[in-house]
């Protein structure tokens, strides 16, 4: 089907479809953002409508990235954004031929995970102490491997005694997961001086907002920060959590389980950085 849109208009339209299935808002975001950036740089070359555009425009478009200094793990994410857009267009008809679908993303390697040691994560904590409410998204990550997106969207009726149940979003399927001590007892204390707010949202500011992922994340830079750890990020008290389990012997899937990963291939991944006791099945999850 030929259409007379301009690339913009498609963008605009492939965002509400997005919105409409109910992607995370940050997902939206960086597809939005990457879009931008790929419409900018063919409308340089002369092409604001789908028709004119070729596979080579869209290598061409992941090498100027490549040249602007962006690592090629940034490049296959925006390339990511890329392919979902042209893929959606020929699932709607718009386009026969699917220009993005031929591009090979480049190769990287991921970095190893950055694990906290137990000196680390004892450090962000004493620095934390002060402040409740992120003490408890501190001690509910490292106890539980919750994701800071699933911290920010977690609700007040989500938190069920010794459980907190992460609601099913995007591709992820809705799972439990359990609540040990320490984690409780952070979060009760949190949930004790919590502002009252409109929202259900647990985590709050001072005037009863949802907590956003940047505010969270720029709350626990700063912990890392005055605690002096170096080269640390939110992602990593996931990435301890993981690890310490699969140190401690729990196997592997239930840590899969409650990690939420899609591939058990992901949690795999861990073995390689820790040094694992026997695996027991059915063994409880251990505190850090």
């Amino acid at each position: 089907m030929i259409t007379s849109k301009t690339l913009t208009d498609l963008k605009l339209d492939f965002v509400r479809n997005l919105e409409n299935t109910g992607r995370a808002s940050a997902t939206i975001l960086a597809y939005r953002k990457d879009l931008e950036q790929l419409i900018e740089y063919l409308e340089k070359q002369g092409k604001n409508t789908i028709e004119p555009i070729r596979p080579l425009d869209i290598e061409a478009f992941r090498d100027s990235l490549r040249s602007q200094n962006y690592t090629d793990k940034s490049v296959s994410r925006k390339l990511n954004a890329v392919k979902t857009f042209f893929g959606w267009l020929v699932t709607q008809k718009i386009l026969e031929n699917d220009p993005a679908a031929p591009v090979a993303h480049p190769r990287y390697e991921n970095p190893p995970p950055r694990i906290l040691t137990r000196m680390e994560y004892r450090a962000l904590r004493d620095a934390a102490r002060g402040d409740l409410r992120i003490s408890a998204i501190i001690e509910s990550m490292l106890q539980t491997g919750i994701r800071i997106g699933e911290v920010s969207n977690l609700r007040l009726e989500d938190v069920q005694g010794d459980k907190i149940l992460i609601k099913a979003y995007e591709s992820q399927p809705e799972r439990e997961i359990p609540l040990n001590d320490p984690a409780k007892q952070a979060l009760h204390q949190y949930l004790a001086i919590r502002p009252k707010a409109q929202t259900s949202h647990v985590f709050v500011t001072k005037t009863g907002r949802p907590l956003l992922v940047r505010n969270i994340r720029s709350a626990i830079d700063r912990y890392f920060k005055e605690a002096g750890i170096e080269d640390a990020k939110v992602n990593d008290m996931r990435n301890t959590f993981i690890a310490h389990q699969l140190k401690s012997g729990v196997d592997i899937v239930t840590v899969s389980k409650i990690a939420g990963h899609r591939r058990l291939s992901t949690t795999e991944h861990y073995l390689q950085f820790v040094e694992r006791k026997e695996s027991r099945r059915g063994a409880k999850l251990d505190e850090l």
